[in-house]
């Protein structure tokens, strides 16, 4: 209990330290202190976080994380002439919003958008056919003792239930209040290329943090393709600080995945330049591939047994 009040109290300094910093700092120093805290707060963290179960770990540097690149993203569009948010819409995008667009709630909308119960309707169903996958990997988990084939189930069920379910019902709700959040995730088994998959159809805030906190400074300075490599690596410490820091293992793997996947996103970008681009049956099969013949780096065995198995009582290893 007594990591949590701290854990709180660190939340609330950070929301009202961000949101002075928003307002009034120069864009120089507003830099370099939000990076700053996001390294030593993130260490932090864990220090505090040491005897904590590996699945709370990973819950409250997520926290952490999520709300330190909200700072990053809201200062930098300040920077690019954003009007400042009201404290009580800094509040609803840091705490209620997973998205990284602040603009979105520099004023709310007069009335309801369009979409907003069609996002609801799919959010609900989404979290109910991610509750049944993951009921079906307890099952199986307790009649064939495999953990490979109930992780098969459970990780879909968890992207449903979450990304799928949650995200939706969040951006519906929003939408109800006049703000135009959108899906966060969009049909990603219709991407014809991983630019596609990453850039407009999985997990829109990373693409959006990315290019906010890290493309658009580096990209007139050291040209597009570092850039694109730096959201990349950015993408894959954040990964390595939700997957590996909680396990304490695996350090490495997922930054590998994304390191790995803006290669190939830059030679796909090589291969439309020559008149060459991945479309069609071909590149959903690259893009498939792509995904998840590498998906062990990413979720390795010490993240699934740490964090992932234990939602349905699977033991460790012995």
């Amino acid at each position: 209990m007594w990591f949590i009040s701290i854990f709180a109290v660190i939340l609330i300094v950070m929301l009202v330290s961000g949101y002075t910093m928003m307002r009034w700092c120069r864009l120089p120093i507003a830099r370099f202190l939000t990076w700053t805290t996001l390294i030593l707060g993130t260490y932090g963290i864990d220090t505090l976080a040491h005897s904590e179960p590996a699945g709370i770990r990973m819950i409250v540097l997520i926290i952490f994380a999520l709300i330190g690149m909200k700072v990053i993203v809201t200062i930098e569009e300040r920077a690019r002439g954003m009007p400042p948010l009201t404290y009580a819409a800094w509040l609803c995008f840091t705490m209620t919003w997973l998205g990284m667009k602040p603009r979105l709630f520099v004023a709310a909308g007069s009335s309801r958008l369009s979409e907003a119960h069609e996002l609801i309707r799919l959010g609900i169903v989404h979290m109910i056919l991610g509750a049944i996958l993951i009921t079906i990997a307890w099952v199986t988990w307790n009649s064939t003792q495999s953990r490979w084939i109930a992780t098969f189930f459970l990780l879909p069920g968890l992207s449903l239930l979450v990304h799928f379910g949650i995200c939706n019902l969040l951006a519906g709700a929003w939408r109800l209040r006049g703000i135009a959040c959108e899906a966060l995730f969009r049909a990603p088994l219709r991407s014809q290329n991983l630019s596609e998959f990453w850039a407009r159809r999985w997990n829109l805030a990373f693409s959006e943090m990315t290019a906010i906190a890290v493309y658009r400074p580096l990209a007139e300075r050291l040209g597009r393709g570092c850039a694109l490599m730096a959201g990349f690596a950015l993408s894959g410490i954040l990964h390595e600080i939700a997957i590996s820091l909680p396990v304490r293992a695996g350090f490495g793997l997922p930054l590998l995945y994304f390191i790995l996947h803006g290669t190939l996103v830059l030679f796909e970008r090589a291969l439309e330049r020559a008149g060459h681009p991945l479309s069609g049956w071909g590149g959903r099969i690259w893009t498939m591939f792509w995904l998840v013949a590498p998906l062990p780096i990413l979720f390795h065995q010490p993240f699934l047994a740490g964090v992932i198995w234990p939602l349905i009582d699977i033991p460790p290893r012995n």
